[in-house]
């Protein structure tokens, strides 16, 4: 007889969500999770879209550690000296079902397991799953930590984007650099007031902020920011490629020295307290890099299943873990309670996946990350040119003006008109 009905490695959103929806159900669950606790190990940006956890958890935003309600955005492409953005708020924004959130993952990922334990889930904190337990047939049947075996009916892997459970137990192949990204990431501390001075919101709503272009000096990547409570998450993200290049000059630290020190960016965070610093690889190739998540006794959920997606204007991860956390946990019950946790028996966890939104928008959406890897020109040419254009628009300097299109349309050309307008084409047809 197995030690528990199933045992989940790691608890962030993914992770804590499933053992939640197991112990929900009267299942014995065993969450092993490799940092100290719950979110010691986990890293974002800062923001979740709230639609999936409102179905989990209904009166969330009564009891999660939620930091600023998002009703203010902001996408810009920087150049050196210079930002071309665009802004928009509206309250339509903070309507259910369509509101998002800031939160900082060490005090969500503690909420989220402290749900999970009080459904009766147990945790071990502070231990690493070494690899999956097999029997004679290669089901999996438990985990090995250290000199520990540990049993299951049906194991649940949702231990982060860089998972070696499913690339040396489970046999799925590593990312490709081209896939993966680095995110590092800083939160300066500010009072509430100031946040809400500088950022022009009301109080406990938020910003959320996107760039690209200089804030990577050029390279394929993009900077964040958010507005905490009392704090701001301001980061950026390159590409594993750009970050392992020796002929680069620019180090993703260095990155992130220079964009805080933009003229766009330190002013908001100016007279700030820098009370943390952080960095996490990111998943970037969207559907083309989701791996098998079905097995003999085990599933696999949130990023160790590839489950992010970078549009640009959109970064979303943590509902596609909660969402996915959520399906496997109830596939799970499932099959613990038709006494076959096989990899048919498992099966509904890969129907729930492929019809929701997750692997729906994933696939909606796949050739993006393809179109974004090979358009050098949106990362160094593109915020030049918005700065010209808009510099042309907006100078007056007393001398007689030309009509607007004869100030643009040189500076455009000077960038190839066709070959701008065949670029834009095919990255509107990928979103």
């Amino acid at each position: 007889m197995a030690d528990f009905d199933a045992i989940v490695v790691g608890s962030g959103c993914a992770g804590a969500v499933a053992a939640y929806e197991l112990a929900k159900a009267g299942k014995s669950t065993l969450v092993v999770e490799r940092g100290n606790f719950a979110g010691a190990k986990n890293m974002t940006g800062g923001r979740i879209y709230s639609h999936s956890l409102k179905k989990v958890f209904p009166d969330f935003e009564s009891e999660a550690p939620l930091e600023r309600k998002i009703t203010h955005e902001r996408i810009a492409l920087m150049d050196p000296a210079s930002q071309t953005a665009v802004d928009f708020t509206s309250p339509e924004l903070a309507e259910e079902g369509k509101d998002s959130y800031s939160v900082l993952r060490a005090p969500f990922d503690q909420w989220l397991a402290s749900k999970a334990e009080d459904a009766g889930a147990e945790y071990i904190c502070g231990i690493a799953v070494e690899e999956l337990l097999k029997d004679g047939f290669g089901r999996v049947v438990g985990v090995r930590a250290g000199e520990d075996e540990i049993t299951a009916e049906a194991t649940i892997v949702a231990e982060g984007v860089n998972s070696l459970l499913c690339e040396r137990s489970l046999g799925n192949p590593r990312p490709k650099p081209s896939q993966m990204a680095v995110g590092i990431k800083q939160v300066f501390e500010l009072p509430a007031s100031q946040i809400e001075d500088r950022f022009l919101v009301p109080e406990g709503e938020g910003a959320a902020m996107l760039f690209v272009g200089d804030c990577t000096h050029g390279n394929v990547g993009g900077g964040f920011l958010y507005t905490n409570r009392d704090s701001i998450s301001l980061g950026l993200v390159a590409t594993v490629s750009t970050a392992m290049d020796a002929s680069n000059p620019y180090p993703v630290y260095q990155m992130l020295e220079d964009f805080k020190n933009h003229p766009a960016v330190a002013p908001v965070i100016r007279g700030a307290k820098l009370v943390e610093h952080s960095g996490h690889m990111v998943p970037e190739g969207g559907y083309g890099m989701v791996p098998k998540y079905v097995f003999d006794g085990c599933l696999v959920a949130g990023e160790s299943a590839g489950l992010c997606m970078n549009m640009g204007y959109q970064v979303r991860g943590m509902d596609f873990a909660v969402a996915s956390g959520q399906m496997a946990g109830q596939a799970a019950v499932r099959a613990l309670d038709a006494g076959d946790t096989s990899e048919a028996g498992l099966a509904s966890y890969k129907e729930a996946m492929e019809g929701s939104f997750v692997i729906q928008d994933l696939r909606t959406f796949s050739k993006w990350p393809h179109v974004m890897e090979g358009w050098d020109r949106m990362f160094t040419e593109y915020p030049a040119m918005a700065r010209d254009v808009f510099n042309a628009m907006f100078s007056v300097d007393g001398k007689p003006q030309k009509p607007l299109m004869k100030r643009m349309m040189p500076i455009v050309k000077q960038r190839g008109l066709f070959k701008l307008a065949g670029e834009v084409r095919k990255a509107v047809k990928s979103l």
